[in-house]
């Protein structure tokens, strides 16, 4: 009794937290997040997934092969999608992502990344949803792509700042 009396008044103060009514996400909507990365964030990600590919930490490296200077791991970049899903959707379940690197991003590069609903089913109390993803550097130049699925536990969100 507790737990339902706990459970319904937690529900009632998730409907009332705030004073903008929850979106729907339908078929066409866009969700996006603007990041620029860093070369600590560039030093962090190699330690942590263990990528010492000197064309992320070195100048003369990316440059004797014809970047303008050190990149960005892409799959850093990349981290932009499971974050925008998980920021408008808690306790979002990410399933498969695609990816297509189109062209380098350099550290301090402007990247925005967008998720655009494709499909959505429901499956049993949650959504399965196909996402479009992109990358964009200085807001209109293609760096990545691709195709995401994620589990939602409902299709209401609330708007979160870019």
């Amino acid at each position: 009794m507790l737990f339902r009396s706990l459970h319904s008044s937690r529900k009632l103060l998730r409907c009332f937290s705030s004073a903008t009514p929850p979106l729907v996400l339908k078929p066409g909507h866009v969700l996006k997040k603007s990041r620029v990365f860093t070369q600590e964030d560039v030093l962090q990600y190699s330690k942590v997934s263990h990528d010492s590919n000197p064309l992320h930490t070195d100048l003369a490296a990316a440059r004797n092969v014809g970047f303008e200077g050190p990149l960005v791991h892409g799959m850093l970049v990349a981290s932009l999608f499971p974050n925008i899903i998980s920021s408008h959707f808690p306790a979002a379940v990410y399933v498969s992502q695609t990816l297509k690197f189109k062209l380098p991003v350099y550290i301090g590069d402007q990247i925005v990344g967008e998720v655009e609903a494709t499909n959505l089913k429901q499956n049993k109390n949650r959504y399965l949803a196909k996402f479009k993803t992109r990358c964009f550097k200085n807001g209109e130049i293609l760096v990545i792509e691709g195709e995401a699925l994620a589990l939602l536990p409902t299709l209401d969100y609330r708007a979160v700042d870019v």
